[in-house]
């Protein structure tokens, strides 16, 4: 009966969500009504249920397709239009998605290519040398994702290709390694202020100058602030609770995946041992300069434009896919100079790093599909009509927007969507006391904390959905199963947007910022003292030496610690 709880569980919840939406309009009225939030629903839910991602999102497009078929009374034409034409085709069409998908490419031809090259075992080596604990290896991994605030995708990618040498090392589970990556991705760059995000949240209010109002929004960005605070708390004490505590007694033990592994091992070997750590971090380096120049020369920094505005009007697709295409030329030459590895070597290394990166594209093909199904049934006007119906209560209404652009972020998987709705709405919300401002410096308090609320509410729940673009990037980055990232994350997630929620109800009541951050980071602080108190006993520390001894990729067709053996795995899949 255990076995089948959790799926009766999920059964019961989507057929009391779908009573739901046949109280509030008929199937054939589902666009703009409750029934546009059972795709997503339907998706997330298998997804943490049945622990397999492709056809869970799959369902939940399908979901949207009989929807939006029966709302327009269009039959199985309008369906497969809906699915294949208006979902597939035209998101693998986007310029924008194939941009991101380019890059993702290029990045994994450049981790290939580092390491055939040797670089990622010197450094490897290298770092064993120098970082002797787990906690460094997490600090370590911390430090380098605040370093590159750029961009999310370019972060997780990044910081998982040059650390997972040094977690690995360190018997740090990969789902440990994919959190530390992602509670450094979205909320770093949400308070940045040269990054795409903060380009991308400039251009939601006119009239003002835009990279000024979201400098003027950190400091209430409390999801953002409070989640960097949590995973220092984690570095440094090594606590872990939840299923994360599971994955991370395994890793202690030599099992880094606890379930399943996604590592191609073959490609993970180096071809030379002429490599050295200037192998990987020149490289790095090169892909790093190459990509901000190229977000900027996106932004007209080169035709005349200042470098803050060229990154306020950049475009991060172009720019991020231009720039690592100019760094992979550069790295190709530089390991050929080096005489590390041949051409035909590199050349091999391009469809080697197109494969690392199949199960992303697969992943984001499908996540992006099913936002295509939920904005065809117009689930942010619903929701957008939900938080104005709500704005009588004003000093409730931080708290109301950071709870509807949590779940609309975590039902449609994207941040930027969020905010972009709600954000509007705010503006429309306050427009007689904004009505004549000009300056930034002019905007009521109260305007500027809701718009935090928006901000910090959208990552929270891009930080947890299993279809957000950023969480697919963090799983990918530190080659880690993705309903396993999605799963162990969820609940750090929610235990910071808890306190979240009360810094919001104490911001909308007195307006301060020193206030509202101070006893938010003391109440944040003071519940991860009494989660380490009721955590019990941590997993037993790893000896210096033993951490350094090479670890053992399971073989994922063997039996995990836990003795369950991966149904979804053969030894056909998995040719040595």
């Amino acid at each position: 009966m255990k076995k089948y709880l959790s799926k009766i569980i999920f059964a019961g919840i989507v057929l009391v969500f779908i009573i739901c939406c046949r109280i509030n309009s008929p199937l054939s009225g589902a666009i703009g009504s409750l029934w546009s939030l059972l795709p997503p629903v339907v998706a997330i839910g298998l997804a943490l249920i049945t622990k397999e991602v492709y056809s869970s999102l799959f369902i939940g497009v399908l979901t949207g397709g009989v929807l939006y078929a029966a709302s327009t009374a269009s039959g199985f034409e309008g369906m497969f239009n809906a699915v294949v034409q208006e979902g597939l085709i035209s998101n693998l069409a986007d310029s924008y998605n194939v941009g991101i998908l380019i890059f993702l490419v290029i990045l994994g031809i450049i981790v290939v290519l580092m390491n055939k090259a040797g670089g990622s075992k010197a450094y490897g080596e290298w770092a064993a040398a120098h970082i002797k604990t787990r906690k460094g290896a997490s600090l370590a991994t911390f430090l380098l994702g605040v370093l590159i605030f750029v961009d999310d995708y370019f972060n997780c990618l990044t910081v998982g290709s040059v650390m997972r040498p040094v977690t690995d090392k360190h018997k740090v589970s990969r789902s440990k390694l994919a959190y530390l990556i992602d509670a450094t991705a979205a909320p770093v760059c949400i308070i940045a202020p040269i990054s795409s995000w903060a380009a991308a949240v400039s251009g939601t209010v006119e009239g003002v100058n835009g990279i000024q109002l979201f400098i003027n929004t950190i400091p209430y960005n409390l999801y953002a602030i409070l989640t960097l605070i949590m995973v220092i708390f984690i570095a440094l004490t090594d606590m872990d609770y939840g299923p994360m505590k599971i994955h991370e007694r395994n890793a202690a033990k030599g099992d880094l995946f606890t379930t399943r592994s996604t590592v191609y091992a073959e490609d993970d070997k180096p071809t030379h041992s002429k490599g050295k750590v200037i192998d990987l971090i020149l490289p790095v380096v090169i892909l790093i300069v190459s990509c901000v120049l190229g977000m900027i020369y996106s932004g007209g920094f080169f035709s005349g434009e200042n470098f803050i505005n060229a990154f306020a009007n950049c475009d991060a697709s172009f720019g991020l896919s231009l720039g690592s295409l100019f760094a992979l030329i550069i790295v190709i030459i530089y390991f050929m100079c080096r005489k590390v590895l041949t051409f035909t070597e590199c050349m091999d290394s391009i469809p080697a790093g197109f494969k690392q990166m199949v199960p992303a594209i697969l992943i984001l093909t499908f996540a992006w599909t099913l936002k295509t199904m939920t904005n065809l049934l117009e689930a942010g006007p619903f929701v957008s009509g939900i938080v104005e119906s709500a704005t009588a209560v004003k000093l409730l209404l931080p708290l109301i927007l950071f709870v509807v652009a949590l779940g609309l972020s975590f039902a449609t998987g994207t941040s930027w969507g969020t905010f972009g709705i709600l954000i509007p709405i705010v503006i429309s919300v306050f427009s007689n006391d904004i009505a004549n401002v000009t300056t930034v410096d002019k905007i009521p308090e109260m305007v500027i904390i809701c718009i935090s609320a928006c901000l910090a509410g959208a990552v929270c729940g891009d930080h947890c959905s299993p279809i957000s673009d950023t969480t697919i990037m963090a799983s990918t980055g530190a080659q880690c199963d993705h309903v396993n990232h999605v799963t162990t994350q969820i609940p750090y997630a929610f235990t910071v947007a808890g306190v979240c929620a009360v810094g919001y109800i104490l911001a909308g009541i007195v307006q301060n910022v020193f206030v509202v951050l101070g006893v938010s980071v003391l109440l944040m602080i003071g519940v991860l003292m009494v989660i380490k108190m009721l955590a019990g006993k941590e997993p037993e520390p790893v000896a210096a030496a033993e951490a350094s001894a090479p670890v053992k990729m399971r073989d994922p067709n063997k039996p995990s610690l836990s003795g369950k053996r991966n149904p979804n795995t053969s030894k056909k899949k998995h040719k040595k």
